[in-house]
């Protein structure tokens, strides 16, 4: 799986058409952020469609650091990024476990905050978001993985709006790789 593929930059072609039919829209928005916006990108309606999340899934294997045992994200956009990986993964015969952030731990039962097999400490775990903006909800993610032992080194994201994520990442000792920039959609 090489990174400089002529598959790969097909397979990045044809997931930048259909973010930019079904995912990117132009107007006035207000993002998770808090932060005013002329540009939206929900990447769900692509991520959540069968021949979308195959393509993420492809281009994200290609991208994860091969010594990653894990992936894992903030629920409710990493959940199917996740899903995707560890399926791709499991069908390239790579053993690679997925694990779910809670955005609030539970107050009924093991009150778990992340969802998924128990991992050895120190586990290396690659994170997951469809679109970083500022980073402050994949910083949430990688502060509950350190916090339970394991150890995070890089973020995928399908986009990077360059708007300060790449900069809080670095100030973790986290690295950020993208398959897009927001300047890719304008």
């Amino acid at each position: 799986m090489g990174k400089f593929s002529e598959k790969y930059d097909l397979n990045k072609a044809k997931l930048l058409k259909q973010l930019i039919e079904k995912s990117y829209k132009k107007g006035n928005f207000t993002l998770s952020s808090g932060k005013k916006s002329s540009h939206y990108l929900n990447c769900k309606p692509v991520s959540l469609n069968g021949e979308g999340l195959n393509l993420i899934s492809d281009l994200f294997l290609d991208l994860k650091d091969s010594r990653s045992k894990a992936v894992a994200g903030l629920t409710l956009g990493a959940d199917p990024l996740v899903s995707g990986l560890i399926v791709k993964a499991a069908l390239h015969g790579l053993d690679l476990d997925g694990l779910i952030i809670r955005k609030e731990i539970k107050t009924y039962g093991t009150r778990a905050g992340i969802e998924g097999p128990t991992l050895e400490e120190g586990t290396l775990v690659t994170v997951l978001e469809d679109v970083v903006t500022t980073a402050g909800s994949v910083i949430k993610a990688i502060k509950k993985l350190r916090e339970n032992n394991y150890v995070v080194e890089e973020v995928l994201s399908i986009v990077d709006r360059q708007e300060g994520g790449l900069e809080a990442l670095e100030n973790e000792d986290v690295k950020l790789k993208s398959l897009f920039k927001i300047k890719d959609f304008l």
